[in-house]
Order: C-alpha cells, then sequence, then structure tokens
C-alpha cells in the first residue's frame, strides 16, 4: 500500500506539471526556463511557407496564362466564324448544311497550314500522329416530316479516319476529302468529333528566369446534333499536359542558378516543417501520457473517473492543425521541387497541398492571439458557438435542400439560374446574401401564367425565410455565446475536476525572477487575466 506521504508527493507533482502544461509558452520560459522552441520555428514557418507560396504562385500564374491564351488562340484559328465570345456552354453554333461542310474543312485546312498560321511556339505531335474525325449516326432510317413518318434504327455506329500531315498535301489529300465519309446524312448525324495534338513550348518563363516548359494540347472539336433542332452546337475542349522537355540546351547560367536557390530554399521548407512536426507531435505524446496519469491518480483518490470534457483539455487541437499543415506542406514542397526540375507537371495537386497548408498555418496563428485576454473572449466565443452553429446549420440546410429541388423541377424551363442543381444551389445562396434579387425576379419568362405566380410565391417566402429569420437565429446564436462567455469572465467559468484539482495549488515556485529579454515576455498576462479559460 502507498503511504499517504508518497500520494501527497505524487499529487503535488502531479499539479505542477499540469499547472505548467497549461502554462503559455512566455510563462513556460519565466517558470523552468524553457526556451519556447515551437513558437520561434512556427513564426518562422509562417514566413518561409508564406514566401514559397508566393513564389510557386508567380509561376503557376505564368503556366495558367500560357494554357488560357493558347485556348483562345486554337479557337479562334480552328472555328470558322468564332466571335471571340462563347455562347453559353459551347463555343458557336451553325444552322445550315454548307455551314456545317464549311466549318469542317476549315479545320481540316487549318490543321494542314498551321506552321504557316499560328504566331505561337506550335507543331504537331510527331509525323506519325494526325487529325482524328469521327461521325457518329443512327445506323438507318428514313424521316418525312411531312407525313410525320419516321422509321429509325436508334443504335448508333461510329466511322473514323485519320489525316495525317503528310496526307493532307497533294492529291491523295483531295481524294480523303472528297471521299464518301463526309457525305453526312443529317436526319441521322449524331455528333462529329475532330481531336488532333498540338506541341508547344512557354518561353515567357525565360523572362521570370525560370526554365521553358513543353506542352501538349489534346485538343477536341464536336459537332453536337443531337437534339436535331436545326441548331448544332460546336464545342471546343482542350486539355493541356505539362511534360518535360525531352532536349532542351538553355544557354544562361542565371537561369540554373536561379534554380537551384529555389531547391535549396524548399529544402529548408521540408526541414523547419519536419522540425515542427517532431515537436507537435513530441507534445502530443506527453500530453497524453500526463491525461493518463491524471486519469489514474484521480481514479485512486476519488474513486470516479474524469469526465470526458477533461479528457479534451489535454487534446491540444492546434496542434493536430499544425501537424496536418506540415505534412502537405511536405508533400507540396517534394512536388514543387519535382516540378521545378522540370521532372513533373502536377501543378494541380501541387496547389492544393502549398494552399491548403498555408491556410492552416495563417489559422494558427490564431493560438498565439488567444494569448491575450481582448482577442481570447472573441476566440472563446468561436470555440463555444461552433457546435450550435454546426447543429443549427443541418437544421437549416434541410430546407434550403428543399428549396433547391422544388426551385429546380419548378422553374429550371423558365429560368436559366435553375437550369440545373448546382446552378439552383449558387443562385438561392447569393438570394441568401442578397446578391442579384431583381435579376433573379425580372428574367423568370412568363409563358405561364402559373409557373409566373409559383415563382413570385416561391422568391418570396425563400428570401424572407432565410434573410428575416434564419440569418436572424444564426446571428442570435453567436450573440448568445458571446453573452455566456462575458457573464462567465465577470462571475467565473463553470469550475470542472480538472480546475478544481489544479485550484488550490500555488504557482510561486514558478515565479523566481523575471527574464532579462522583454520581448521574450511580450505575452505576460496581468493577474486578471487568471480567471480566463485559455484555448488549448
Amino acid at each position: 500500500m502507498m503511504t499517504q506521504s508518497d500520494l501527497d508527493l505524487r499529487e503535488t507533482a502531479l499539479k505542477e506539471d499540469l499547472k505548467f502544461y497549461f502554462m503559455n509558452p512566455c510563462e513556460k520560459y519565466r517558470a523552468r526556463r524553457q526556451i519556447p522552441w515551437k513558437l520561434a520555428l512556427q513564426i518562422l514557418k509562417i514566413l518561409m511557407v508564406t514566401t514559397q507560396l508566393v513564389f510557386f504562385g508567380l509561376s503557376n500564374q505564368l503556366v495558367v496564362s500560357f494554357k488560357e491564351e493558347n485556348i483562345v488562340a486554337f479557337k479562334h484559328i480552328f472555328l470558322k466564324g468564332y466571335s471571340g465570345t462563347d455562347e453559353d456552354d459551347y463555343s458557336c453554333s451553325i444552322y445550315t448544311q454548307q455551314d456545317a461542310y464549311d466549318s469542317i474543312f476549315y479545320v481540316i485546312n487549318q490543321y494542314r497550314h498551321l506552321k504557316n498560321t499560328s504566331l505561337g511556339t506550335l507543331g504537331y505531335e510527331h509525323e506519325e500522329s494526325g487529325l482524328k474525325i469521327c461521325k457518329q449516326q443512327y445506323k438507318r432510317g428514313t424521316m418525312l416530316p411531312s407525313n410525320d413518318t419516321l422509321n429509325i434504327d436508334v443504335s448508333t455506329e461510329t466511322e473514323c479516319i485519320l489525316l495525317k500531315p503528310k496526307e493532307l498535301i497533294g492529291k491523295k489529300a483531295e481524294l480523303e476529302l472528297n471521299s464518301s465519309f463526309f457525305n453526312l446524312e443529317f436526319y441521322r448525324l449524331i455528333q462529329v468529333e475532330i481531336s488532333f495534338k498540338l506541341q508547344g513550348i512557354a518561353l515567357q518563363t525565360i523572362h521570370a528566369r525560370e526554365l521553358p516548359d513543353c506542352y501538349a494540347f489534346q485538343n477536341t472539336i464536336t459537332f453536337n446534333n443531337r437534339a436535331h433542332s436545326g441548331k448544332i452546337k460546336i464545342y471546343f475542349d482542350s486539355d493541356t499536359d505539362i511534360q518535360e522537355c525531352k532536349d532542351w540546351h538553355v544557354f544562361n547560367s542565371v537561369l540554373q542558378k536561379n534554380t537551384q536557390y529555389i531547391l535549396v530554399f524548399d529544402g529548408f521548407v521540408i526541414l523547419s516543417c519536419l522540425a515542427s512536426l517532431i515537436l507537435c507531435t513530441r507534445s502530443i505524446i506527453l500530453a497524453w501520457r500526463l491525461q493518463k496519469r491524471f486519469v489514474n491518480f484521480f481514479l485512486e483518490k476519488y474513486k470516479r473517473c474524469v469526465c470526458y470534457s477533461d479528457r479534451l483539455e489535454f487534446l491540444n487541437g492546434w496542434y493536430v492543425l499544425v501537424i496536418i499543415s506540415d505534412v502537405m506542406t511536405i508533400i507540396g514542397s517534394i512536388l514543387k521541387m519535382e516540378i521545378k526540375a522540370k521532372n513533373l507537371s502536377s501543378y494541380d495537386v501541387c496547389s492544393i497541398l502549398l494552399g491548403t497548408s498555408t491556410l492552416f498555418v495563417w489559422v494558427g496563428v490564431i493560438r498565439y492571439l488567444g494569448y491575450f485576454q481582448t482577442y481570447n473572449v472573441l476566440i472563446l466565443t468561436m470555440q463555444a458557438s461552433l457546435p450550435k452553429v454546426l447543429r443549427f446549420c443541418c437544421c437549416a440546410g434541410m430546407i434550403y435542400l428543399g428549396y433547391t429541388f422544388c426551385g429546380w423541377i419548378v422553374l429550371g424551363p423558365y429560368h436559366e439560374k435553375f437550369e440545373d442543381l448546382n446552378t439552383v444551389a449558387e443562385c438561392l445562396f447569393s438570394l441568401v446574401n442578397g446578391d442579384d434579387m431583381f435579376a433573379t425576379f425580372a428574367q423568370i419568362q412568363q409563358k405561364s401564367s402559373l409557373v409566373w405566380m409559383f415563382s413570385r410565391l416561391y422568391l418570396y417566402s425563400f428570401i424572407s425565410l432565410f434573410i428575416y429569420m434564419i440569418l436572424s437565429l444564426f446571428i442570435a446564436l453567436i450573440t448568445d455565446s458571446y453573452d455566456t462567455i462575458k457573464k462567465y469572465q465577470q462571475s467565473g467559468f463553470p469550475v470542472t475536476d480538472l480546475h478544481e484539482f489544479l485550484k488550490d495549488h500555488s504557482s510561486a515556485g514558478y515565479r523566481k525572477e523575471r527574464t532579462s529579454f522583454p520581448f521574450i515576455c511580450c505575452c505576460r498576462r496581468q493577474q486578471s487575466d487568471d480567471n480566463l479559460i485559455l484555448i488549448n
């Protein structure tokens, strides 16, 4: 059996460890001269990760602009009569058979003379590649609209030909273009798809002191006649793939050195994130061990278990956030280094990882603002109101989904903002925020009086319900949490088993001497702040 003195010694040691665990970095330094390495490392990491993101963003901006400008150039080169502005979700449209033939042969002719037409650094993929033309149509049938007669086999067939660059020169090309393949029966025709691949080199990166990228553009032009409405919609789609240049020689040492410097900087970012990951993981493990000590001691002395909320006090959510951020930064930095060395082209994956990790890093700054009383009240309000807000959003979301489905099925044929579910959800969300209200009311077609009256009832009820009632309740939840926190600040927060256990423990032994470095104690709290609960 353990003696009472041993139990008292364990209790005293446990209280000191618990008191030290819940101190902020400046108090820990004053208590045990423990240098806040994690705090200094997080500040350094914020600067490094943000700088890395800016460099990558500037490089990615060149990639995006090169892609977009090439797609616009392709539309002007290969689409006959392209006005420069897309029509809804398609590029342009045609209405006669002659326009269809002219548009198809225009694409072939422009592909044939690409090197003499394009202003960019474009070329064919290789000599064996070419222009692939496929037509999809119903197998057979006859149609006499004057007699309302239709006899058609709905099973489809697809026929394709490949026109190589060499074959498009000379008499052989004329024979190919005059073949029966291009005799289109438009009442059977479903679509014509023309696909070709082009290569390009982005030389603009040289001006940014970066090595050039090689691009592969997989272009597809689709003449869509599925509706058979007398209007063929022409879609232009381009998939861009960034590839490693197989054989390039850039005679400028500045580009090589600049690339090496950036790779070294990315290496330092990886090392700093790795150190932060190790320190935060170590802190979580030590906190779990301390929690286990406290739970076992509380059970041994008071014969009851520690409540769940007290156990959560030991789980530092900020450390979890930092760990996730570090892992994403390390993976993103490795991908960035490979992209910089022209071994990879996963710009989207790298952007998501680096962007999200930087977001988490800056959100983590809130933890250090919580050491100050003014900011701590606001942060505690956010923490206290979050569970209520999430439950409220679940209930409001059910009403929102109901309006979404109802608007889609009823107003879809009469309003462009209600044509599909995604557009309906975005339209209703903009209405909740008070955007574009009059235009939404005015654009409804008045072809059906019943639908027009329903649209007014639908929009008025949705706006009144969400703006005047649901948003007001949403704000009331946050206001109520703020008032509760302010009241707790004056009268004291609810005392849990953990706070009761630490209440009678004096921390005088930690205040032996003040540091001679005033910038380290910038976070020193006043005695009046001791009744506040700090976010862990």
